[in-house]
């Protein structure tokens, strides 16, 4: 196949954008011919047979007008490159594409507030980008990350109902196992990874471990991914060795360290860090808001609005548990999004 995948910065820089470089790397790997329009490439090199087209780095704010100037100059490249065999793939708000994938809870959520509420030009923008980029006539496919982005998008776009794909959930790379070991009843790790830490609850998470420290005085906490200055507020109460706060950092090689992760995220498209603690072997405790919510049992879910009480008796049953490891790989991304391809072009 002849494959065009479109994402403004190109490498393993974020969610997002690890999930092109990793499906653009396996598509070129199986033979594919994958070309990437970006911004820029984010990395040394590109993957072995990917070619990447850099249009150079745009203002990033206002968002709404970066991502119409982007789509402007993938538009003109388009225009100037005709290749009627190209499968057009985004991930971003374009208006040239044959299939989309859509990452994160849709925008138009916003219609939920007061009409006074969304009175702007901002709102007005990304309202257009986005219907644009879901239900232009010449898209084929919307691929959901997940479930509850694919839920959430037949809410608020039902007409969707002819397009929708079924998901193609992200993969993981390498990671090390967690060691089958023994954990004292009075003390363990668990773990908390994520930059966006409102959104994923890092302050949920501090009252949970709170309660569970009360039956397991010796247990630390530790947490990946925000600022410490930005959240050492809510551990003002807490003594200095009963947790860490480690700032941005790889998370490949903590998920060994810990004995739970937990996750009470408000809002989580997919959850990449739970997939990676899954492949690890590490037990999880995670929100019903999470788009992998629905690979998991239902031991390892709980409704957002459940009680501290009743969270961390959650986490007090799946400590240290043995969790068999589940691994999927970014070939098997790779293999799924072949078969929608085909799926979609021969309808």
């Amino acid at each position: 196949m002849n494959i065009l995948q479109i994402v403004r910065r190109y490498g393993p820089v974020g969610g997002m954008e690890r999930y092109v470089w990793e499906l653009s790397k396996e598509l070129a790997a199986a033979g594919e011919n994958v070309t990437v329009l970006c911004e820029s490439l984010c990395a040394d090199k590109a993957p072995d047979g990917v070619e990447v087209i850099a249009f150079g780095t745009i203002r990033p704010k206002p968002r709404w007008l970066a991502h119409l100037r982007f789509s402007k100059r993938v538009s003109n490249w388009v225009a100037t490159h005709p290749d009627q065999t190209r499968i057009i793939h985004s991930h971003e708000r374009t208006c040239v594409h044959h299939f989309t994938t859509f990452h994160g809870p849709p925008f138009a959520k916003v219609t939920d507030k007061p009409w006074w509420k969304r009175l702007s030009l901002r709102i007005a923008a990304n309202l257009y980008l986005e219907r644009r980029e879901l239900c232009s006539p010449q898209v084929k496919a919307v691929i959901p990350n997940s479930k509850l982005i694919a839920d959430a998008l037949l809410h608020y776009y039902p007409e969707l109902v002819k397009t929708i794909a079924k998901p193609v959930t992200p993969g993981v790379g390498a990671i090390p196992l967690r060691p089958n070991r023994l954990v004292e009843s009075d003390a363990g790790v668990i773990g908390f990874v994520g930059k966006e830490w409102k959104r994923k609850g890092l302050d949920i998470a501090v009252q949970i471990v709170s309660k569970i420290r009360q039956q397991r005085p010796h247990m630390k906490f530790i947490v990946a991914g925000p600022k410490p200055a930005d959240i050492r507020h809510l551990f003002r109460d807490w003594h200095e060795d009963s947790y860490e706060l480690l700032g941005e950092t790889d998370s490949t090689a903590l998920y060994a360290q810990f004995d739970l992760l937990l996750h009470p995220a408000r809002q989580e498209p997919y959850g990449m860090v739970i997939a990676e603690a899954r492949a690890a072997g590490l037990p999880v405790v995670i929100s019903d808001a999470c788009g992998i919510a629905d690979e998991l049992d239902e031991h390892a879910v709980l409704v957002l609005t459940a009680s501290i009480t009743n969270w961390a008796k959650a986490c007090e049953l799946r400590t240290g548990k043995v969790s068999k490891p589940f691994i999927r790989d970014w070939k098997a991304v790779a293999e799924d999004q072949l078969a929608c391809y085909r799926q979609h072009t021969n309808d």
